[in-house]
């Protein structure tokens, strides 16, 4: 049985931000706690959120998010939660942000270690009706955490895990483009290749869903056709836009589930944090895209050939090369050496992505030898 379920509220527009106060009344929150980070705070996108929130509400910040949300960071901020008798939660940033305060939403409401509520430890289930309410405001077009119901955190035993459950959607994603204006190329380029990673992962996914694979599709040709342009002109209100909604839509996607790229990208970057999601995503998409199209799912409805002409490309068998080539125009490395990977993590990562929770959800189920292959041609 297909369950399709979309419940955000999602507020798309310039300016949008303005509408924070008038979503906390809405929500029903009235003492925020806003998790953030210092580079957000830095480029002066936080105290966009702090003046359309106004002085009638008494906000606490914590702006100690991690490039990688940790478990840690989750107890620093739900202690400064509690002691402030916070009732809701805005994420102000990127994935981290909004994946930092969805762990605070569980880990400030219910008892017990962040890991006992996993989902390869079956926590799903555990998390209830009682999760802090988050208001999600983006200001990167990546993962599309502002809409879905899931968070990946890095927890105490070094593990990158995922936490997925519907209780965990923000009530509210207001997605205002001006807030992504002049973000550094490099992040724009990680980003949005993640965002790309999304679309094509969800659309290759076997599970039956209409709805997502018209978002997924859609939301990679958006991608496609804009990253070039945002990554080059930080100021192109269109190409910002359409990128926003590429990684909005994605993530409305993820229902369907994603598969090996980011089985590989979470373990990878679980074993060594310092590594970008995003740019993870976009080197693992051609070995991923090339182990897949063998797939029944991908050759009887002609998936690989669809997400070719949505990338206006000829055919399916070039998708590979197209990556690659647009991962080199927007200056992202060329393979995992570049990024310091070394072949000795290997075993490591083909252990954690095979207990991934993406794992099952790829078209193909890979085996050890085959992520160990994936590895090899995106050395």
């Amino acid at each position: 049985m297909a369950l399709i379920y979309y419940v955000t509220q999602i507020q798309f527009e310039f300016g949008a931000v303005k509408l924070l106060k008038q979503e906390c009344e809405r929500v029903g929150i009235a003492r925020p706690m806003v998790v953030t980070d210092q580079g957000v705070k830095a480029a002066g996108v936080l105290q966009k959120a702090l003046d359309a929130l106004g002085t009638a509400l008494p906000v606490t910040v914590f702006d100690q998010t991690p490039s990688n949300p940790t478990e840690a960071a989750v107890r620093a901020a739900v202690a400064m939660y509690k002691i402030n008798h916070c009732d809701g939660l805005i994420a102000v940033g990127g994935g981290s942000a909004i994946d930092c305060a969805k762990g605070v939403a569980i880990a400030a409401t219910h008892e017990g270690p962040l890991t006992h509520y996993a989902t390869i430890e079956g926590g799903s289930p555990r998390i209830t009706d009682m999760v802090a309410p988050l208001i999600a405001v983006p200001t990167t077009s990546g993962t599309g955490s502002e809409v879905a119901r899931g968070a990946i955190i890095i927890v105490d035993d070094h593990r990158k895990l995922g936490f997925h459950s519907w209780h965990l959607v923000p009530k509210t994603a207001i997605c205002d483009p001006e807030l992504t204006l002049g973000l550094p190329p490099k992040l724009t380029a990680a980003t949005g290749m993640d965002a790309i990673a999304h679309c094509m992962e969800t659309f290759m996914a076997p599970a039956f869903n209409p709805p997502a694979d018209g978002m997924g599709l859609d939301g990679l040709q958006r991608g496609w056709a804009n990253i070039a342009r945002a990554t080059q002109d930080g100021a192109d209100r269109d190409a910002r836009m359409n990128m926003m909604s590429s990684s909005m839509q994605g993530a409305l996607a993820f229902q369907k589930g994603l598969g090996c790229v980011h089985s590989l990208s979470h373990s990878l970057g679980g074993v060594d944090p310092r590594l970008h999601h995003g740019t993870l995503n976009a080197l693992f998409l051609p070995a991923v895209i090339a182990f897949n199209a063998q797939a029944e799912s991908l050759q009887k409805e002609h998936r690989l050939q669809r997400m070719a002409h949505a990338m206006g490309l000829s055919s399916g068998s070039d998708i590979g090369v197209a990556v690659r080539e647009m991962n080199a125009r927007l200056g992202l490395p060329k393979g995992l050496s570049e990024m310091g990977v070394t072949s000795d993590v290997f075993e490591r990562v083909i252990k954690g992505a095979m207990a991934d929770h993406c794992h099952k959800t790829n078209p193909r189920i890979a085996t050890a030898d085959d992520y160990r292959s994936i590895l090899q041609q995106s050395m």
